[in-house]
């Protein structure tokens, strides 16, 4: 399908997550939307109304990230170029650079796996001395000994990712700062509210929603990195003085593509890595590949289906409004009745005629992506990553004539 994409006035990028594997799929994705044209503003206001014209449409100027997808849209909204995320990440490796930063903010600190793991010490260390000094350990069988005696709440935190960003990468940490928008998700912990931090009025809630202005870029991406029972949930004090935890932006949706188009973006580019092993017959059946990799074919089935779920309502939704227009003309009813019952459809299920979607996935039978580990800096391992989310990128692309 052909896109309009000059009448285009916003154009949002949203990025899922899925650990390092999905931050330099993102990479890739990012570096085939540089190869057709695509600009990232960022930075501050002053610096985005100086280098990027206001009228531009291939320009992204709304972004919005979940867990690694947040990582990665707070480092771009920060106005630094693709390639310095990629040296961060070789550098942080051990490799030479690959490209030379020409972005204004200069190179990113090297990123390794110190700034990605911090140990729970607190939780780890709190939760032995019940167990050892327990007279019946197994005492309700095994759930109920991991309940009532491992009372940790994560093997890391993410105070290593908000610290690095704080203090090597974001010199504007406050959402209102930037010349673009930004829009973090994450999970609340104690409900089953979304999460969505950003520059707002106020923090405000809804039955499923809290919109919330009262933490820092780093803070929000603490928290939406905070996968359990990996990460520990991340805690923000709020003005009351009360501190709130949250996690995964992933745990409550995996594509937040809604919040871009809330906000007025009509082209919402989706980037999302996870995408279920299908059959081969140069790997064979996962039967063979054991425990881990069958749990992780299973996870990946259950995200995979909430993405497939929710693009397929957004289809379903734009063919039965489209029938309806089409209907309402060919029998020539009046525009004034037309328009009430197409008015009806939009504020009933939030349906937004001007917005195009364009979603960015690996093939699945790309075993090589379905196999590569979610936490892994080998240089060698993120470059292959980088180049199928570019091949991915191009594909999407070329896809809708772009």
């Amino acid at each position: 399908m052909a896109l309009r994409l000059r009448k285009k006035k916003k154009v949002a990028l949203v990025l899922s997550g899925g650990g390092i594997k999905a931050a330099a799929f993102h990479i890739g994705v990012c570096l085939a939307l540089k190869e057709k044209g695509f600009k990232f503003a960022g930075g501050a206001k002053d610096q985005v109304r100086r280098s990027f014209p206001e009228d531009d449409p291939m320009t992204i100027r709304l972004y919005v990230g979940s867990s690694a997808g947040a990582f990665v849209s707070s480092i771009l909204a920060a106005g630094y170029s693709i390639e310095a995320l990629v040296n961060a990440f070789d550098v942080g490796a051990g490799t030479a650079p690959h490209f030379t930063d020409q972005n204004s903010l200069g190179s990113l600190k090297p990123i390794r796996y110190r700034d990605i793991f911090s140990i729970n010490g607190r939780g780890l260390i709190g939760s032995i001395p019940s167990v050892l000094l327990a007279k019946s350990i197994m005492s309700g069988g095994v759930e109920a000994l991991l309940k009532d005696k491992f009372k940790v709440n994560g093997l890391f935190t993410t105070k290593a990712i908000e610290k690095y960003l704080r203090n090597y990468a974001l010199s504007h940490n406050e959402f209102r700062q930037l010349g673009v928008e930004l829009f973090i998700i994450g999970t609340q912990l104690n409900h089953t509210r979304k999460a969505i931090f950003g520059n707002f009025p106020e923090t405000t809630k809804t039955e499923y929603l809290k919109f919330v202005n009262y933490a820092t870029i780093s803070q929000a991406v603490a928290a939406s990195t905070s996968l359990p029972p990996v990460y520990a949930p991340y805690g923000i004090k709020a003005p009351n003085g009360k501190e709130m935890h949250f996690f995964d932006g992933e745990i409550r949706d995996t594509l937040s593509t809604h919040v871009a188009a809330d906000h007025g973006a009509d082209l919402v580019i989706s980037s999302y890595s996870v995408q279920p092993y299908h059959y081969t017959p140069e790997i064979g059946s996962l039967q063979q590949f054991g425990i881990p990799v069958i749990l992780n074919q299973a996870l990946y089935q259950v995200i995979e289906q909430k993405i497939s779920r929710h693009i397929n309502h957004m289809a379903d939704t734009r063919a039965i409004y489209n029938s309806i227009d089409s209907y309402f003309k060919e029998h020539k009813i009046g525009d004034e009745h037309r328009e009430s019952v197409l008015k009806i459809i939009r504020d009933r299920v939030n349906y937004k005629p001007e917005v195009d979607y364009i979603y960015i996935h690996p093939r699945a039978q790309n075993h090589e992506m379905f196999f590569a580990d979610h936490f892994n800096l080998n240089p060698y391992v993120l470059e292959r990553i980088v180049r199928i989310g570019f091949k991915s990128g191009l594909n999407a692309l070329r896809a809708h004539d772009l």
